[in-house]
């Protein structure tokens, strides 16, 4: 502490004062390396001289603690760059602030000199900024004044370069020991300018532009570097094309990171310099055929770790000498998605590295087949095998058997099938870790399991496992931490029964499983105290089910999870007074009934609650803050909560705070406390009856990135603010749609640079849709209809990254021009119900993303331009009720119409809150089992946040006008042109829209006959061929249309027969053929013999007024001529 440096400071300045003034020295003592005077022997006067000065310099000590102030300064300057304020917001101006307690700075506790600055991804600036300068230029002077600077991280910062004319980079990092300038934009000639930094100990540059090595060489003068990370960056060689130049020599190193380079097989003698190296990670390049890991490992003699993983090797090459066929001190071998060609033979490669101790092998296709005789033929060490989503089939439990070493076995997603055989695995008894998690593995567990009784982790998740009750295979392997029985078919919680013993238990995963009622026998009590339990989305055709008995002796876990099991009752509150350590609390999606009442005690550690989507009622209490006084996530959603919203919510501290009230019957307005939030992140209060005027101060937050208050009553002009003081605007989705907002568009919105979704639809919002607009170069959904907007719309959107555009049912007119016709990103153009004119541009046929187009209800005239035909993207196609005119272009055939999952992106936010587990704390799990399997997922906290600015599409079909919203977007053709003045006839190369579900031409002119090809769209649900002039018979085939729903040709002049009543044309009705007086049919209580032949003609008519369906001219002249 620097009141002890002081003291002792003062002791040794005392004794030089009264060596000079009495010739006598004070006598000292020491205490734990400090030293501090010996008062009772000095003299009264020495004495008081000493206390005043001692008083003096606390005084100055109190006034100067903390860092130097020219560091303090320099760290100022430092933010001109590092600009980002929501991480360095505790960098202030202040003379005095102690910059040691700064984030991201660390300083020596002795000197109080910073040695650690640790800036990562700490550079932030507008997208218009970046346009016109991406990259960023760091002056090295900078930080001449960190003399004792020994760590520094400048991960993210999109910097090019480090530049000063005056100092060099040595000057600046004389002492430097780390350097981490990962994800950034430097180039080949950072290396020279590294060449002096000769402390570096640790140099990461992974996530560059380095291509060449010609200034590799100087690597050589880093002799005590002892990791470096060159990962991912576009490097295909360490030897320089230079001759004479030294090659890479680099003694000390220690660890090696070449992954994502574009290396080749002549890496592997290139290697030779690092002769101290033990990790060594080579994934992702372009190593190919054989390799001979052993001339390889003769060389690297001290590597201990190698990972080769993503290369495309055909093998590595059989040791010869089986007897000598040691790897070094080789243990641990990663060589996932190695080998792809099925050519590998896996007991080869397990023969050769037979003496490693781990190796994975995830997601290779290896050439055996596993006969009951495969087995290695050297004795083998490995203790951990993984091959999760390699091919294999289930003889690799029997062959496995001869690996008596393993402790670990994961086969997670290999294609396992069947039952599990008897033989082999079982006999493994120092099985520790099992893993056959999303195989097609079904049956009984076998008894055989029971042998396994050194196993303490067991997962069989997503497998077609049967079992109800205790199971003797199960409840014999006592030592088990961690189960996951999740997403099979056991009967629950019946069989949790065989866990009764089992006092090390920690984990207890079962979701997605048969729940039924348990057993009327005498409850049982277990012997373990979980951590954690999960019972989900759990199937049954009970009516009533409890919550699992043994619960109630439940009192350490930290997360359980009841949700989507139609629990009824009121919400188990009494889970959270038996369990004070309690962080998650997740009952989404039952039947919970009642008011909240809360536990009475503080729960100080949940984070997470959530008890949406039940049928609770009454207001939220008020106490909940102080109830739950550390929420990080608090969902209500879905319920039926009324009242006002308690206002203490804005009162929580936890930063990133969600917070989802949406879909109750919550009134009044919102809190002026929760609105002033610095801790808000998410906040949802969507469908409610909450009303007045949003207060602005929820708008100045610079914490909240997720604000939905749509469908409510909030009504008046959106708040005008002034955000230009908040240099970091975090706010990126918006939605006040379906309220009652009325007024122009405040100017702060365009301003709002990170904004990725802004909905304003169905409000009262009127005015010009400003250029400014076009500023928020983020903005990927904007929805601005059902407003009143007017005038042009401006035609810089075009220019933007906009993905998503809804601007129908407003006011705006004029053409489109060059409105849009500069986006190679726009998924959805709605402008339905507008007042636009002209033609449609022939540049629409630029718009290469396109998916949907809505032009419905406007006045476009002229023909339907052929460019159209360009968009294979296209699957919604509405230019109904226009003036067109004209043909219907044949290349519309052309349209895949496939499903497209970009037509909707509608965004859901799982926050995986890490906080339900504290680093190094694995609940009994090794970190292996914890991450490396799936042990973590049982502590997870997946906080699911819906965007509810969902896609949407409205068109007529089925008979019904319909709105379609998110995913089912995906799997919507439709192709609507009715109310048009179309002519000729129907294409017969629209027969070839296989996957169109929805046709509408109804009101317009067309004539000839019904295509025949029509039979071939077999996907489609709605036909409408109605008000046209089309002759002929109604081809039979059409009775091939399976998925027919809707089929309308009335008002035509149709003749024969109707097609026969099968199928789907069994389910139609009268209404789908009247008028035309032609057709017959037991249907039309007409008889086919009975009728003249038909007309071949009709007159061309203009049917403008078709809309309403109201009789026309033309129905009248077919009418009068029947009736003749």
């Amino acid at each position: 502490m620097s009141w002890v440096r002081d003291l002792a400071s003062l002791s040794s300045h005392s004794s030089l004062c009264a060596q000079s003034s009495s010739g006598s020295y004070p006598n000292y003592r020491q205490v734990s390396g400090d030293w501090f005077v010996d008062l009772e022997k000095m003299e009264a006067k020495s004495l008081w001289v000493l206390l005043t000065t001692l008083l003096f310099i606390i005084q100055g000590w109190r006034q100067t603690e903390g860092c130097l102030e020219q560091e303090r300064i320099a760290l100022f300057q430092l933010k001109s760059f590092f600009n980002c304020n929501y991480s360095l917001k505790d960098w202030v101006n202040v003379k005095g602030s102690n910059c040691c307690e700064w984030e991201g700075v660390e300083c020596n506790i002795t000197t109080e000199r910073v040695i650690g600055l640790y800036l990562n991804f700490a550079r932030q600036w507008d997208n218009r900024e970046w346009i016109s300068n991406p990259y960023g230029y760091l002056n090295v002077s900078l930080f001449l004044p960190f003399e004792e600077l020994k760590s520094l991280e400048l991960s993210g910062n999109e910097i090019a370069d480090l530049v000063d004319n005056q100092v060099s980079v040595s000057s600046a990092f004389n002492n430097l020991e780390i350097l981490v300038l990962t994800q950034n934009y430097f180039n080949d000639s950072i290396l020279s300018k590294l060449k002096s930094l000769t402390n570096l100990k640790t140099l990461e540059l992974n996530f560059n532009s380095i291509k060449s090595l010609r200034h590799f060489q100087v690597l050589n003068n880093l002799t005590k570097l002892n990791k470096l990370d060159l990962s991912d960056n576009k490097i295909d060689s360490l030897q320089s094309s230079h001759d004479g130049e030294r090659p890479l020599n680099l003694t000390n190193l220690e660890e090696l990171n070449l992954d994502e380079n574009s290396f080749t097989n002549n890496l592997l003698a290139q290697l030779s310099g690092f002769s101290n190296l033990k990790s060594s990670s080579i994934r992702n390049n372009q190593l190919k055929g054989s390799i001979n890991i052993k001339e390889l490992l003769d060389t690297l003699s001290n590597l201990e770790e190698l990972d080769m993983s993503g290369n495309e090797v055909k093998e590595f090459v059989p040791i010869k000498n089986k007897e000598n066929g040691s790897l070094g001190k080789l243990k641990v071998a990663n060589l996932n998605g190695v080998f792809n060609n099925g050519a590998a033979s896996l007991i080869q490669l397990l023969e050769t590295f037979s003496s490693v101790n781990t190796i994975h092998l995830r997601g290779n296709y290896f050439n055996d087949t596993f006969s009951t005789q495969d087995q290695l033929h050297v004795p083998s060490k490995i203790e951990e095998l993984v091959l999760d989503r390699s091919s294999l089939n289930n003889n690799i439990f029997q062959s496995i058997g001869v690996l008596a070493s393993l402790k670990i076995l994961s086969l997670s997603g290999c294609g396992l099938s069947g039952t599990l055989p008897t033989q082999g695995w079982c006999d493994l008894r120092k099985f520790e870790v099992l893993d056959l998690s999303e195989n097609a593995l079904k049956g009984t567990l076998p008894s055989c399991l029971a042998n396994l009784s050194s196993l303490h982790y067991l997962d069989i998740s997503g497998n077609q496992f049967v079992g109800k009750g205790a199971s003797t295979a199960l409840a014999n392997l006592t030592l088990l931490r961690f189960i996951s029985l999740s997403r099979n078919l056991f009967e629950v919680p019946s069989i949790f029964i065989s866990f009764a013993n089992h006092s090390h238990l920690k984990v207890l995963s079962s979701n997605q499983n048969k729940l039924v009622e348990e057993p009327t026998i005498p409850t049982w009590v277990p012997k373990f105290q979980l951590k954690a339990f999960r019972l989900s989305n759990c199937t049954t055709n009970e009516l009533h089910i409890e919550i699992p008995k043994f619960l109630y002796f439940q009192n350490n876990l930290s997360i359980i999870d009841l949700s989507y099991n139609n629990f009824e009752g009121k919400v188990p509150f009494w889970l959270l007074e038996n369990n004070t350590r309690m962080e998650a609390f997740l009952m989404k999606g039952n039947s919970f009934i009642g008011h909240l009442n809360l536990p009475s005690h503080p729960n100080p550690k949940i984070s997470f609650v959530d008890i949406s989507d039940n049928k609770i009622q009454g207001p939220i209490p008020v106490n909940i803050c102080s109830i739950f006084p550390q929420l990080n996530g608090l969902n209500l959603a879905g319920n039926s909560f009324q009242g006002n919203i308690p206002p203490c919510l804005g009162s929580l501290t936890t930063s990133n705070l969600l917070l989802d009230l949406s879909h109750n019957q919550l009134s009044g307005g919102i809190p002026e406390m929760l609105a002033q939030s610095d801790s808000l992140r998410f906040l949802r209060l969507s469908n409610n009856h909450l009303s007045g005027k949003i207060t602005p101060t929820i708008f100045f937050s610079t914490s909240l990135r997720l604000l939905y208050l749509d469908g409510n009553n909030f009504e008046g002009n959106i708040p005008s603010i002034d955000i230009s003081a908040f240099p970091v605007y975090s706010l990126i989705d918006m939605d006040l749609s379906n309220n009652n907002l009325s007024g122009k568009l405040p100017r702060w919105i365009w301003n709002v640079s990170n904004l990725n979704a802004l909905a304003l639809s169905n409000n009262q919002l009127k005015g010009l849709i400003p250029m400014e607009l076009c500023y928020l170069d983020s903005l990927r959904i904007l929805d601005l209809s059902e407003n009143n907007f007017s005038g042009l719309i401006p035609s810089c959107f075009g220019a933007q990254s906009i993905i998503h555009l809804y601007l129908s049912k407003n006011r705006l007119s004029g053409t489109l021009t060059n409105a849009f016709f500069n986006s190679s990103s726009l998924v959805t153009l709605d402008l339905s119900e507008n007042q636009l004119n002209g033609e449609i541009p022939y540049q629409i046929g630029t718009l290469s993303a396109l998916s949907v187009l809505l032009l419905k209800a406007n006045y476009f005239i002229g023909e339907i331009p052929i460019e159209i035909c360009k968009l294979y993207s296209l699957s919604i196609i509405d230019l109904s009720q226009n003036k067109l005119f004209g043909l219907i272009p044949s290349c519309l055939s052309r349209l895949t119409l496939e499903p497209n999952d970009k037509k909707y992106s509608t965004k859901t936010y799982w926050e995986d809150f890490g906080g339900i587990f504290e680093p190094g704390n694995y609940f009994g799990m090794t970190k292996f089992e914890f991450f490396t399997l799936r042990g973590s997922e049982s502590f997870y906290v997946d906080f699911e946040i819906e965007n509810q600015m969902e896609e949407k599409v409205e068109y007529t079909t089925k008979k019904a006008f319909c709105t379609y919203k998110g995913n089912i977007l995906e799997y919507m053709s439709e192709i609507d042109l009715s109310c048009n003045r179309l002519t000729g006839e129907i294409p017969i190369e629209i027969g070839n829209l296989s996957e169109i579900r929805s046709l509408n031409l109804s009101h317009n002119n067309l004539t000839g006959h019904i295509p025949s090809t029509f039979s071939k769209l077999k996907q489609i649900e709605s036909l409408d061929l109605s008000h046209n002039n089309l002759i002929g018979r109604i081809p039979a085939q059409l009775t091939e249309l399976y998925t027919l729903a809707v089929f309308n040709v009335s008002y035509n002049n149709l003749s024969g027969s109707i097609p026969s009543p099968k199928a789907q044309f069994g389910t139609f009705d009268e209404s789908s053929y009247v008028v035309n007086p032609f057709l017959c049919g037991h249907l039309l209580h007409k008889n086919c013999g009975d009728l003249d032949s038909p007309l071949t003609t009709a007159p061309s008519t203009s049917n403008d007024e078709e809309k309403s369906g109201l009789m026309d001219m033309y129905i009248f002249w077919v009418t009068f001529l029947f009736l003749m």
